[in-house]
């Protein structure tokens, strides 16, 4: 599969998911980067912006299985993963699967259950395998986490850890819709106030998974010149010697910048990879990796504001 056929796959899932879902064109192309960089999405927004919806959406285009975690205060490990049952007819004990047993994984208000259960994804974000009981179970290629979560609620809530944070590719901000987007919005589904159901859209997938492993191959032989690498790690090594970041990004997050820089470009039906590919990439990419000084915090600066001005000041090559 060719970079041509790539962007023909990106063209038909955005006309699929927005029979239910209004605009979001930018959020759609990051999340199929995430996808063919095999990375996963951390998406942060007020309720009510579709966040759940885009997900199935996301899922139903590309023919993949969903499953959704909702996460809660009282939520345990052994529910994420599963866990082994004795079966007394057969005198064995036999493992009882999670929800996490699953291709795209909706990992829903994931900051409001305490850290014990948000580290039984560490493994799986990292490795694509979960353990039980010593025995190791694969989750196959086909395997992201699309968590999301709540930006203006903190009673209740448990901050997701450093560890974590780094295994996610992006972290996606899901604003308000413009005006037009709102009114398309209400007269889509203004006569329901229930969530709208996949089933009445008829979303067609627009590959499967054997056409999305070929589509990475594709991506990983995407072109990235020395100059680019270079311009890679300078903005990642920015990032650890600005005075207003206490906590830099680490050198995960310079593979995981140029893996979807390389992954963009194949969705723009190039072959190789130019400096505004990662300069777009690069706020979403550190946002969430990066923690702000005490004194940043106090004269008001917010970590895009300073990723923002390490772009302006690390010099790109021509």
């Amino acid at each position: 599969m060719d970079v041509e056929a790539i962007d023909e796959v990106r063209r038909a899932l955005r006309t699929e998911i927005q029979k239910v879902v209004v605009g979001q064109d930018d959020i759609i192309d990051l999340m199929l980067v995430s996808v063919l960089s095999e990375g996963h999405v951390l998406i942060e927004g007020v309720p009510g912006t579709a966040k759940t919806l885009l997900a199935q959406a996301f899922a139903a285009g590309l023919a993949l299985d969903f499953g959704r975690i909702q996460f809660t205060p009282d939520l345990m490990p052994g529910d994420v993963i599963g866990t082994n049952l004795f079966n007394f007819q057969r005198n064995e004990f036999l493992l009882t699967k999670g929800p996490i047993f699953t291709q795209i994984l909706l990992a829903d208000e994931i900051n409001r259950t305490p850290p014990k259960t948000q580290s039984a994804l560490l493994q799986a974000m990292q490795e694509r395998c979960v353990t039980i009981d010593n025995d190791t179970y694969d989750l196959g290629d086909g395997f992201l986490v699309i968590a999301t979560q709540n930006p203006i609620e903190l009673q209740g809530t448990y901050p997701l850890p450093e560890a974590q944070l780094d295994r996610f590719l992006f972290k996606i901000i899901v604003g308000y819709p413009s005006r037009d987007q709102e009114r398309a919005i209400v007269r889509r589904h203004g006569h329901r106030t229930a969530m709208p159901r996949l089933a009445d859209f008829e979303i067609q997938p627009v590959c499967a998974l054997e056409s999305l492993q070929q589509m990475r191959a594709e991506v990983a032989e995407i072109r990235l010149t020395d100059e680019l690498v270079d311009y890679v790690v300078d903005i990642i090594r920015a990032t650890r010697e600005h005075p207003s970041l206490q906590v830099g990004a680490s050198p995960r997050a310079a593979n995981m910048l140029a893996s979807a820089a390389r992954a963009h470009a194949a969705l723009q039906g190039r072959g190789y990879v130019i400096p505004d590919d990662i300069k777009l990439l690069v706020p979403p990419t550190l946002r969430h990796r990066v923690l702000l000084a005490p004194g940043a915090e106090i004269e008001g600066l917010t970590a895009d504001r300073i990723i923002g001005q390490i772009i302006e000041q690390t010099k790109a090559p021509r």
